[in-house]
């Protein structure tokens, strides 16, 4: 991370500014991209589409000639170029090989690591987009593949000139979860979403990455209640309910060019962790979508972020898919571990919600079953994305799974006889809690069932056995996808712990 006293004193605070700063930027070029592209044009025998099939190995070369081709056609009466083949048409060969000598083509690992990780997330949108939605909107296939590939285009400039400002702004806003305005202000002076949409204006992209970012700025109440629907996926025919009461709402999803906005979504979210609330979000509206479980939509998720990381990965760079891999570290920037982030409010007023239920006296709830469902549904609000509650027999001799949460259904057959472990037999003797840590981790992992800890791969991971009138009756295993802990979510986490404790009382003394 660049220090703060390295960046320009002089940095552009206005969108005027930003956009004059921006435009004059010329975008380098991978060296051998540039000299393939140079003899095709060369060669006679290569057609408009060959040559415009090898620009798209470089983002930033196809993101110039397209600007060069609508530069000469602002104020005419013909429309902006929208894909690559069309822009080379219109520039003509000799232009456009007078294009690439302007351009400096570097070696690639010359050029600078902020803007190659941003155009391999623009790849991976693309590879996203071609697999999720191209083949079904196959008429439409050069509007997705373009807009997918140029809608963080406008950031490229910046993170050349700039990166230590995009560093700094995804440390507080992703990993600290500082307010996106405040930051932005502080770093930039505007909001990035403004400057996107107007240095896209000011380029004439492609009209579907102005709708993406419009959506953004001036359509959020109708995304909020997109997503209120989209969250509803275990009942899509609730779902298709909602939509047919409201048509306006549902022509507005199916605009083809949402399809741009979500590969990005999806890309740019994956980027951080593919199990965060905000990924899951754009899973969720992408699942409505295409009318496509979410399940399914997730295999195949995975199955495009590897093709995208066999295709552009670079070993400097970092690719989602590599956290497929590692499905326990949420977090990696270098291949450095970061805190797992805290829940979002709207998480924790859900998280609350349940504490409630929890708490309430008389009991609520119908049965054991009841009870745990609660139990698990207020840890996962609080930000675990693993959970394991176990119940103890009569005689506390053994222990059987009653919930599970971001496991595998065989972990549901758990059975655990407490004799065969000495940390299950203390847990079960007292109420007790153990955060495993690097540190302590390979001690208490030996001395915990192999059955029990392969479900929690990871280093990091909370043990916490509960009890109600004097007897433990309760174990509950909760981890963050196995990497460090937001300490908002442990908190929350012994919060809950104390009241599925009140709950169990109120429960056995109704």
């Amino acid at each position: 991370m660049a220090n703060e006293t390295t960046v320009p004193i002089a940095r552009p605070d206005t969108l005027e500014g930003w956009i004059e700063l921006l435009d004059d930027v010329v975008l380098p070029v991978p060296r051998a991209s540039h000299d393939r592209v140079c003899k095709a044009i060369a060669n006679s025998r290569s057609s408009m589409r060959d040559i415009a099939e090898l620009m798209q190995d470089s983002p930033a070369l196809a993101l110039s000639v397209i600007r060069e081709a609508n530069l000469h056609t602002h104020g005419s009466m013909a429309e902006p170029a929208e894909n690559l083949e069309i822009a080379i048409n219109r520039l003509g060969l000799k232009r456009t090989e007078e294009l690439l000598a302007r351009l400096p083509a570097l070696a690639e690992g010359a050029i600078p690591i902020t803007l190659r990780q941003l155009q391999l997330i623009s790849q991976h949108a693309t590879q996203q987009a071609n697999g999720l939605f191209a083949g079904r909107l196959a008429r439409l296939w050069q509007d997705i593949h373009w807009g997918s590939l140029l809608f963080l285009s406008p950031l490229w400039p910046l993170a050349l000139t700039y990166p230590q400002l995009l560093e700094q702004w995804q440390l507080r806003v992703v990993h600290k979860d500082e307010p996106a305005s405040k930051v932005e202000q502080e770093l930039f002076g505007v909001r990035l979403l403004d400057l996107c949409q107007a240095l896209a204006e000011h380029w004439h992209l492609p009209i579907w990455i102005l709708q993406g970012y419009r959506l953004l700025l001036r359509e959020q109440q109708l995304l909020v209640k997109i997503l209120r629907i989209a969250r509803d996926s275990d009942h899509p025919l609730r779902q298709q309910q909602r939509l047919d009461a409201d048509p306006v709402l549902r022509r507005w999803l199916n605009q083809p060019a949402n399809s741009v906005l979500l590969a990005n979504s999806l890309a740019l979210s994956a980027q951080h962790d593919w199990d965060s609330p905000h990924s899951l979000r754009w899973q969720f509206l992408t699942s409505l979508y295409l009318q496509m479980p979410l399940d399914q939509l997730q295999q195949q998720l995975h199955q495009q972020a590897v093709e995208s990381a066999r295709q552009h990965t670079m070993p400097d760079l970092w690719h989602p898919a590599q956290a497929l891999l590692w499905p326990w570290t949420p977090y990696r920037k270098n291949n450095a571990l970061l805190p797992a982030a805290p829940p979002s409010a709207e998480d924790l007023l859900v998280w609350r919600k349940h504490c409630a239920e929890l708490l309430a006296e008389p009991s609520r709830f119908t049965n054991a079953l009841h009870l745990t469902a609660s139990a698990r549904d207020a840890l996962v609000a609080c930000g675990m994305r693993r959970v394991m509650l176990l119940m103890a027999d009569r005689s506390g001799s053994s222990l059987r799974v009653h919930q599970i949460a971001g496991l595998p259904s065989d972990a549901a057959m758990l059975n655990l006889q407490v004799s065969q472990s000495s940390v299950l037999q203390r847990l079960l003797a007292q109420p007790a809690q153990i955060r495993l840590t690097p540190a302590n981790n390979s001690r208490f992992s030996a001395l915990l069932p192999e059955s029990l800890r392969s479900w929690f791969g990871g280093e990091h991971l909370l043990v916490r056995s509960l009890s109600n009138n004097g007897r433990v009756v309760m174990l509950v295993l909760a981890d963050q996808g196995g990497g460090p802990f937001s300490e908002i979510t442990v908190q929350a986490f012994g919060k809950s712990a104390q009241c599925i404790e009140k709950a169990l009382h109120s429960f056995t003394n109704r």
